[in-house]
């Protein structure tokens, strides 16, 4: 029997990804070139109405995104259930995003996977690199889940220096927006490949690794099958590398948060969102992970982490103040996000 002690985990958050239909002309999916994801799963691929694939290692999961709340599932309120096991739509009121809304920030921070397992002694690591000092206070709204997470566990810690030694991985795969966008040209050109090695890399060391990815929401929101095929491309190709490095005590967890790339007509959608274990965990994981607020909970327990019993009520975080947020789940600021056009990208600067 594995002593819980030996237990790691590489969690793998890939935005907007959802199953979707036995469709070529809208998914992506029967389109892309996927040899390494082909591969997991003995063939098959993700489809909607087929019985899901799998592969000698691999398993794939259909996580329900909507959680019993009307609506299209959001990016906001989407991330925090995944991270905390709290079902934040509910707690909230109706799905939010792109942004966590304000009053359920002061739970992503205390609640998180990342800063539960850290309180526990368990080595952790957040492998993005952000540029020194982000979020600076520039658009305090306008920040992701995940590095909201890392921060408050203490781990929003891989800058560019981390990145050019290559002990940090850019959130879009390759290190392009970091060289053309935010002007740090010193920083490498990388391969999908490549980068997938690294992360395995700093997998291996710690046990638990979070690494979270955004642009495939973002090709699904720009609903074109050329630009979804390429992100799905270039996943795949990180996978072989995570697959090439990764050491056999790691299992791969690979999970979204909510349905949108799956289907080019553009949007959200309220279709299963992919889910996928890989190595000695996987099986009992995916067996008993079927919403997004299964994911967090079952990662902790095999950490041995203790339970956590959020507070039935939840004060706004001091992290910024806004003064719409007791109405937003109602209001018109969120009329986008009710009709699955919520602004693409989740609060990633390159």
């Amino acid at each position: 029997m594995r002593r819980q002690a030996d237990v790691r985990f590489l969690l793998l958050f890939l935005d907007g990804v959802g199953i979707g239909a036995d469709d070529p002309s809208v998914n992506p999916f029967l389109q892309a070139r996927l040899p390494v994801l082909r591969e997991m799963l003995g063939g098959g691929l993700p489809i909607l109405g087929r019985a899901l694939p799998h592969g000698h290692q691999a398993r794939l999961m259909a996580l329900d995104a909507c959680l019993g709340v009307p609506g299209l599932p959001q990016s906001g309120t989407g991330q925090i259930s995944l991270l905390t096991g709290v079902n934040a739509p509910r707690r909230f009121g109706a799905h939010f995003g792109p942004w966590p809304p304000v009053r359920l920030r002061g739970l992503l921070e205390r609640e998180n996977l990342l800063s539960r397992a850290v309180g526990a002694g368990v080595a952790s690591i957040f492998a993005n690199a952000y540029p020194m000092g982000y979020p600076d206070g520039r658009h305090p709204r306008r920040v992701a889940a995940p590095p909201l997470a890392a921060r408050a566990a203490g781990l929003l810690s891989r800058h560019q220096d981390e990145l050019i030694r290559g002990e940090a991985v850019a959130s879009e795969i390759i290190n392009a927006g970091w060289r053309e966008h935010l002007g740090f040209r010193t920083v490498p050109e990388v391969t999908p490949r490549r980068a997938g090695r690294t992360l395995a890399r700093l997998a291996n060391g710690a046990r638990l690794t979070f690494f979270a990815h955004y642009l495939t929401d973002l090709a699904g929101h720009r609903g074109g099958m050329l630009g979804s095929v390429a992100a799905l491309e270039r996943v795949d190709a990180f996978l072989g590398g995570i697959l090439d490095d990764l050491g056999r005590d790691v299992t791969l967890v690979m999970v979204s948060d909510h349905g949108n790339v799956e289907d080019v007509r553009g949007g959200h959608t309220r279709n299963p969102a992919l889910g996928l274990t890989w190595g000695p965990e996987g099986e009992g994981l995916a067996a008993t992970c079927q919403r997004l607020t299964d994911v967090a909970p079952r990662l902790l327990h095999l950490l041995d982490v203790p339970p956590s019993h959020p507070p039935a009520h939840e004060p706004g975080s001091p992290f910024v103040h806004d003064a719409s947020s007791m109405h937003d789940a109602r209001s018109t600021h969120d009329a986008g996000s009710a009709a699955g056009k919520e602004a693409p990208g989740s609060g990633d600067p390159g």
